[in-house]
């Protein structure tokens, strides 16, 4: 299958910022996460279709993956 992967902020420094990428059919969401090295201390939100989900949620072709790190401030 074949998705589109967008990072933001500190997750695109020595990665990408957007790229259609292929999969196995079935991958999770996590498993993407494991893959592009992201560390999970600075997760932040994550939408799939611009939708919020968890990363146990499975990609399906076509799909839009978005993924920010934590945001700090005050």
């Amino acid at each position: 299958m074949t998705v589109t992967v967008k990072l933001f902020a500190t997750f695109r420094e020595g990665r990408f910022k957007e790229e259609r990428r292929s999969y196995p059919d079935q991958m999770t969401i996590g498993q993407i996460i494991e893959e592009l090295e992201l560390p999970k201390a600075e997760l932040g939100a994550i939408l799939l279709n611009s939708r919020h989900v968890e990363k146990d949620v499975a990609m399906q072709d076509g799909d839009t993956l978005s993924i920010f790190p934590l945001v700090g401030g005050g």
